[in-house]
């Protein structure tokens, strides 16, 4: 009994002590893992509600996105103060609800007549599949309905320190944006790092494991993001490649099969390869497509197709009547047709479907031979009546066809209102940008892609492009002058042969601008120069002859001259025998010539690094540069962390040089540094262990510098526990110490 009471308050005091020193350390790994905690559960929220941002900035609305965004933080703060969770799910709930009726309120009702509940729900799964939000009518509306839900949750869950709960509603909101093609694989991989970085901290805190094992997760995810954004920007990528001719899509890849959306790409090649023929009396454009959203990057068309029912409506105005019989040559999955289509027959009227923007396209691919017929309403309004048309559009056409990205820069509004602000009238102010944008720019299919807005590039950084940078420019400078337009695409008319035929190459996709004039309808306008085009086009044809190419002729064209498209298109005479410019679909609808320098446009100012109204200061780097840059600081901070390297720096740089003082400060100073450097070198010195017994028992294999060591040593302790040292030993001491630090330093040794 005696022995127990005395041994109890010793093992009470350990106890004490060892409680007391583990709560001061859990309290700091507690408060450091909560700040890991937030930190990543920052990123992963920055990187879905990013996507989210940047579908409000070309659609609208991104101011209103951020305060909602901020809104749904603080209350995140305050609610999970005093909230409980049942309470908490419940307001989410409330948030996603008042979203869904807020979308659906903002509406057109058109769309809202056509939603049912199997059309929400095939919408529902085709969002989840790879349908882009932006093609949603109301995609700004949509963001900003369901931000608020994930945003709010996830940090309430954060203020109540439930961090795995937290991370998984921030990555449902991520998984979403993912499903739907919006995000890219940089802001997917932040937002993975961030989670996981949200997931680790919540395992440190609860289980008091260390930071090390995060440390190599955060660097090796650094890499794992810094190598695939930099993948995309070696040679042969797409935006450049190192051989465009053979590597580089086609320009029919990336408009005619791009499909609901198309991204504008840098170096493109021709294909010759024959896609289908056309017996119509009079060629003209082939559309395929037209897109009304501008990303900034490229196109998208909005809204869902509807089955044809044998009824489309013609263009408002004057327009005469076309048919054409289209036979596929290959496989294809479009319906080429001259706008504005009215009728569709044959087989492949049973699958066709109509797009808002008055397109037609085949739900099933037409093989080699397959043939169809369409009925055209081709618009022939006159110069004075496209002049005299007015500015009275319908909401529809305002509503989607003036849209432009918030970030649109002013200088490309600048620059659209000195080309055309003084025209009277949309059609002059068309006329005076598609001149203005012909003779100003070069033709060329060898160049790289813009690293941001195309418009601007192509205004202020470009020499030279092909029809996607010529049409996306005059759409945008046509939007910042109030006047609706919009991206067209499908093939020029092709090679005339001589029974009214045409044949049609892959060569001849094209992309080209549709201006809306009321009371007449779309009018076509073309801003990329005929003339160079018609000539590469040709060369690439007279090619594939000269290669045998099977492929890019037909028994009836092998031997026929290959006209310019435009000889084909001047055949419909005007009603008032007025001309009319090149480019539009009136009496003449293809663009022959380039306006003369001395033109409409001759005033406005010319492109290029000077007279633009830029800044003068450098640009930053482009912002995709400048997070990779962020996340390869971050990682190769965690990886010198987790190595130790940054604190083995930072000493050994703290030892290079000493300030002289006086002898005995002097001579403590050099046994610091030598201490630092034997601990580099060796090991630290134990609690306890004397310098003297701690300089015997290292291993140096130098008998030099052991002995200088030993010196140092001896110096010290005669400044402790002896008489003292004088300037002499003091200058001794730091020379020693200074020449031990010399010869342990690589590069001041390579430097002696």
């Amino acid at each position: 009994m005696s022995s127990d009471s005395e041994s109890a308050p010793t093992v009470d005091v350990s106890d004490d002590s060892r409680v007391g020193t583990f709560s001061l350390g859990r309290i700091r790994r507690v408060d450091r893992a909560r700040a890991f905690a937030l930190v990543g559960l920052f990123a992963l929220t920055a990187s879905y509600a990013s996507v989210l941002w940047e579908i409000t900035d070309v659609v609208g609305g991104g101011t209103e996105f951020v305060a909602v965004v901020a809104g749904s933080l603080a209350l995140a703060v305050v609610v999970g103060r005093f909230v409980g969770i049942r309470i908490a799910l419940g307001l989410t709930s409330v948030l996603l609800v008042l979203g869904l009726v807020g979308y659906l309120g903002a509406l057109p009702q058109s769309q809202v007549q056509l939603l049912t509940p199997e059309r929400a729900v095939s919408d529902t799964v085709a969002l989840l599949t790879g349908l882009s939000i932006l093609r949603l009518v109301g995609a700004g509306v949509w963001a900003v309905a369901i931000v608020p839900g994930p945003v709010f949750l996830s940090w309430y869950l954060a203020v109540r320190r439930r961090y795995v709960a937290a991370a998984a509603a921030g990555s449902v909101a991520l998984a979403l944006v993912v499903l739907t093609g919006d995000a890219t694989g940089l802001t997917t991989l932040l937002g993975v790092l961030g989670a996981t970085v949200t997931v680790a901290a919540a395992t440190v805190e609860r289980h008091g494991t260390g930071f090390r094992q995060a440390d190599v997760l955060t660097a090796l995810l650094a890499a794992m993001i810094v190598v695939s954004a930099t993948a995309s920007v070696l040679p042969g990528a797409a935006g450049s490649p190192v051989l465009p001719d053979r590597d580089s899509p086609t320009v029919e890849a990336s408009l005619v099969d791009a499909g609901d959306d198309v991204d504008i790409v840098g170096s493109i090649r021709l294909s010759p390869e024959v896609r289908f023929t056309v017996e119509s009396p009079r060629g003209e454009y082939w559309q395929t497509g037209a897109y009304d959203r501008y990303t900034g990057d490229g196109w998208v068309r909005t809204g869902n197709t509807r089955p044809y029912d044998g009824r489309l409506q013609g263009p408002p105005g004057p327009s005469s009547e076309l048919e054409q019989t289209v036979t596929a040559e290959s496989a294809v999955s479009i319906l080429p047709a001259a706008w504005k289509p009215i009728a569709v027959d044959g087989e492949v009227a049973a699958e066709t479907t109509v797009t808002p923007q008055g397109t037609i396209r085949p739900e099933t691919t037409l093989l080699a031979g397959d043939q169809y017929t369409v009925t055209s309403r081709v618009p022939n309004a006159t110069t004075e009546q496209l002049r005299t048309a007015g500015t009275g559009y319908p909401d529809h056409v305002t509503d989607s066809y003036l849209q432009l990205p918030e970030s649109t820069t002013e200088r490309v509004r600048d620059r659209s209102e000195a080309v055309a602000g003084d025209a009277e009238t949309p059609y002059d102010k068309a006329v005076a940008i598609e001149e203005h944008l012909e003779s100003n720019r070069e033709y060329s299919l060898d160049v790289p892609a813009p690293s941001g807005d195309v418009a601007d590039a192509f205004l202020f950084e470009m020499d030279a492009g092909y029809c996607t940078y010529y049409a996306t420019t005059m759409v945008v400078m046509l939007r910042s002058q109030g006047v609706p337009a919009r991206f067209a695409t499908g093939y020029t008319s092709g090679e005339a042969l001589e029974n009214d035929s045409y044949v049609v190459r892959g060569l001849n996709s094209h992309a080209w601008v549709e201006v809306y004039f009321p009371d007449v309808g779309w009018v076509r306008f073309d801003p990329t120069p005929s003339g160079p085009r018609e000539s590469a086009e040709n060369a690439r044809i007279a090619d594939a002859r000269e290669n045998g190419a099977a492929d890019g002729d037909l028994s009836e064209s092998n031997e026929t001259p290959v006209p310019s498209d435009s000889g084909t298109q001047n055949t419909t005479p005007e009603t008032d025998g007025q001309s009319t410019p090149g480019g539009i679909t009136t009496a003449d609808s293809a663009n022959t010539t380039d306006s003369p320098a001395g033109g409409p446009n001759a005033g406005a100012p010319t492109p290029g690094p000077s007279g633009d109204g830029s800044s003068p200061l450098p640009e930053l780097p482009p912002r995709r540069t400048i997070i990779v840059a962020l996340v390869a600081l971050v990682g190769v901070g965690a990886g010198a962390r987790h190595s130790s390297v940054t604190t083995r720096a930072i000493r050994l740089l703290s030892i290079q040089f000493q300030r002289r003082t006086d002898p005995e400060t002097d001579v403590a100073r050099a046994h610091r540094r030598l201490s630092v450097l034997l601990a580099q070198g060796y090991r630290p010195r134990e609690p306890g262990e004397t310098p003297r017994a701690y300089v015997d028992s290292l291993p140096m294999e130098d008998s030099r510098a052991e002995a200088n060591a030993r010196r140092v040593v001896e110096l010290y302790e005669r400044v402790r526990y002896g008489d003292g040292v004088d300037a002499t030993d003091a200058a001794e001491a730091v020379e020693t110490v200074d020449r031990l630090v010399r010869d342990s330093t690589p590069v001041r040794r390579w430097l002696r």
